[in-house]
């Protein structure tokens, strides 16, 4: 794992990477308007705090999945946390312009970010409740578990397979590459698809994230390293003063990110010119998140003129880093709002980044910003900062 930041700096001889569709489905509702008018105060998020409490969760709205993953038996085959991905994916191809036999989506290439699958809890709870019993627990363990676990339950587990299935679904079948690392995740998989189009070496990519926070075993994962909020709702920015902690979200994004010069072609529709992408994974001590934020800040985002723009910071509410963060923003743009992402769809880990981007385009496209500058302090582990525009007279002008 790299200590010192990744950058990719504009360049004479790089190409402009557009957004050209988005699709986007959290706790809010599915596609850019329905985020819009959170944005605008329209609507609230929803928390639940009753279904896993003491954890409160933004759950996912419910979806017609046949809109966008029309056969039964595939979907049968993907837990929710794939299907949100599958969905969001489509959404993000139709908002593109790119209809379902359309041949630019067998060369498309697709960078995910995702982590592992959910478990069987019946699997679990009959493991556990034998092995202590058990004569010999190692043998007991092995047999259990080749014989209970089916193969395609294993397969259905697998962080690619969210790639494989937006593949076999809607036909995206150019290469693909899936990133694990809970938020930065998510940043560096946009990072390396714009990294990739400004040099040339893609014309287009589908890019995205999403996770299923509607599940014991990840609220356990992360109640265990002592990272979630229990307490009444508060704000990201408030939750530091009483120890801090995050609360869990579903949802999902894709982007389509496209080279300028490929999409005037083809005729397409800019969103938002996604400037510059920049991570960095220093090791974390006091101070280190302010200062990693405050580097990437001059040279991802030293673009940002600050009137008419705003930044969507990722940030997670853990004590120490998002005080950092805070304090550093607060520092370079102390005039401009900043709106935690948090506070709307709660921490969705490897889709955080890309649902920050998926909302700071809407609001771009929809004329309420000039520039946006998105954020992203891992809980753990990883910075990241990119810069967005709003692309006048269709993009003629750029």
């Amino acid at each position: 794992m790299a200590n010192g930041p990744v950058h990719d700096h504009a360049r004479p001889s790089e190409r402009d990477v557009w957004i050209t569709g988005i699709g986007i489905v959290s706790n809010l509702g599915e596609g850019r308007p329905a985020h819009l008018a959170a944005l605008d105060g329209d609507s609230a998020s929803q928390v639940d705090t009753d279904t896993f409490a003491p954890y409160p969760v933004h759950p996912a709205v419910p979806l017609e999945w046949g809109k966008q993953i029309p056969k039964k038996a595939d979907q049968r085959q993907m837990e929710n946390w794939q299907k949100l991905g599958v969905y969001a994916a489509g959404l993000a191809l139709d908002d593109a312009g790119l209809a379902r036999d359309n041949p630019l989506r067998q060369d498309m290439h697709m960078i995910v970010s995702a982590g592992g699958g959910e478990r069987d809890y019946a699997v679990d709870g009959q493991i556990l409740s034998g092995i202590a019993g058990a004569e010999n627990p190692d043998a007991f363990l092995n047999e259990r578990l080749m014989s209970d676990l089916r193969p395609t339950l294993f397969l259905a587990q697998l962080s690619n397979l969210l790639a494989g299935n937006i593949a076999i679904v809607h036909g995206v079948t150019g290469a693909s590459r899936t990133f694990m690392g809970e938020e930065q995740a998510g940043v560096d998989a946009v990072r390396v698809a714009h990294a990739r189009i400004s040099a040339g070496q893609g014309d287009i990519f589908l890019v995205g994230g999403a996770y299923n926070a509607e599940r014991p075993d990840a609220l356990l994962i992360y109640e265990l390293g002592g990272y979630l909020w229990t307490e009444h709702y508060a704000s990201v920015w408030d939750r530091p003063g009483e120890g801090g902690g995050f609360i869990l979200g579903s949802g999902a994004a894709f982007l389509v990110l496209e080279a300028r010069e490929h999409a005037l072609a083809r005729g397409a529709t800019p969103l938002s010119v996604l400037r510059t992408v920049a991570s960095s994974q220093p090791r974390r001590h006091p101070g280190s998140v302010g200062s990693s934020v405050e580097k990437l800040w001059s040279e991802g985002a030293k673009g940002f003129r600050g009137i008419g723009g705003a930044v969507f910071s990722g940030a997670t509410g853990i004590a120490g880093i998002t005080e950092e963060e805070r304090g550093s923003l607060t520092k370079l743009v102390p005039q401009i709002p900043v709106h935690a992402t948090g506070d709307l769809f709660g921490n969705t880990l490897e889709a955080q980044f890309p649902l920050g981007l998926a909302l700071a385009t809407t609001a771009l496209e929809a004329g309420r910003l000039h520039q946006a500058v998105v954020t992203s302090v891992g809980h753990k582990r990883g910075e990241g900062v990119a810069l967005l525009e709003a692309v006048p007279n269709g993009g003629r002008a750029v």
